[in-house]
């Protein structure tokens, strides 16, 4: 039975991240996922719905509720997390300090949005974490069309 750390903001509930998770299901019964979350700040996200105010403090909680709302879908979907945890507002230090403190994970999942629309891809996010970390690295990109619905 393996563990697979997820790695999603925006992207949560996307059909890609959703088909992927699947397909690694499909292929151990008994794997198990992990949400994290990073706290990131709201001026970041591409999708802010009503939180142009005060957007420092509201980045936890925004995490939170995506995190609470995945768990609800995921649940729905067939496929239910194990857990869903927010990290720091740096992904990299988010994932580094998800991985330190959980070393059993098989993998790490990361969804991002497109190329021309990801901080995360600019940052070349999957990359520094396949280098940091002697785990597969899957990554995920959303559709040019998705939109987070009902996310915050």
């Amino acid at each position: 039975m393996a563990r697979y750390l997820i790695v999603a903001h925006q992207t949560v509930t996307s059909p890609q991240l959703l088909s992927r998770v699947r397909e690694l299901r499909e292929q151990d019964e008994g794997a198990e996922f992990v949400l994290l979350v990073p706290a990131t700040p709201v001026r970041h996200l591409l999708f802010r719905r009503g939180h142009e105010h005060d957007a420092e403090h509201d980045a936890e909680t925004t995490a939170r509720r995506i995190a609470d709302r995945a768990l609800f879908r995921y649940a729905r979907k067939g496929l239910p997390l194990y857990d869903a945890r927010i990290g720091d507002t740096d992904q990299v230090q988010a994932i580094d300090d998800e991985l330190r403190a959980n070393p059993e994970y098989a993998g790490v999942v990361i969804s991002t949005l497109p190329a021309e629309k990801s901080r995360w891809l600019r940052m070349d996010l999957p990359h520094k974490v396949a280098a940091a970390h002697s785990l597969p690295v899957h990554h995920v990109v959303a559709a040019h069309d998705f939109s987070l619905g009902d996310l915050p």
